[in-house]
């Protein structure tokens, strides 16, 4: 069973807490389905190319049919001209990937339960800088010695707030907006201790 480092309010380490054992049984091919949904929605879409019945102009027939001693041309809105029709190009799709809630919730127990097993899973009952200052939200991170840390608090104070924002490797997200992407793509979660048994609970 996989165990999340517990914080005391110094944010110091104070035990551990352990995560539900049927997260150990998960696959992972949950994350990857939910993972590849997630980001094919983020895609703008935009790409697009007009064929030659939307292409302006084309309406005379730019030459004779016969005598030229070339091929024979109907329309400049050909794909053969340039300026004309594109052939097979980018239109308008969906790309998006249903993936059911029960997949959802899978996914996001894999991605705690894998974090844990990293040891950069850290709990602690709350995340506040009363103060407001980089610095002191700066030594909070550098306590837990991580590459980069997502921070997920039940509510985002306003102090706390600005004690994060500016921190490069570093980012901060309430319960309402967690998700199985934003937990694997960071690597180490700071969670307050309420949402955690929130989330282990509803999962």
């Amino acid at each position: 069973m996989s165990k999340a480092i517990v914080l005391n309010d110094k944010f110091e380490n104070n035990g551990e807490v352990t995560l539900p054992a049927s997260y150990a049984d998960i696959n992972s091919h949950n994350l990857y389905l939910y993972v590849k949904s997630y980001l094919t929605s983020l895609r703008a879409n935009t790409a697009r190319v007009k064929n030659r019945t939307e292409v302006r102009g084309g309406g005379k027939k730019p030459k004779a049919q016969k005598g030229s001693g070339g091929a024979r041309w109907g329309s400049k809105r050909s794909p053969l001209f340039v300026g004309g029709g594109q052939v097979f190009g980018p239109t308008k799709r969906n790309y998006n990937l249903k993936v059911n809630k029960k997949q959802k919730a899978l996914a996001l127990s894999y991605a705690l339960n894998a974090q844990a097993e990293n040891g950069s899973l850290f709990v602690t009952d709350s995340v506040k800088v009363e103060s407001g200052k980089t610095k002191d939200g700066l030594q909070v991170l550098n306590k837990l010695n991580q590459r980069d840390t997502l921070v997920v608090v039940d509510t985002i104070d306003e102090k706390t707030y600005l004690a994060f924002r500016n921190i490069k490797n570093c980012y901060m997200v309430e319960k309402q907006e967690v998700n199985a992407y934003i937990i694997a793509a960071y690597h180490s979660v700071l969670i307050e201790k309420s949402v955690l048994d929130s989330l282990t609970k509803e999962a």
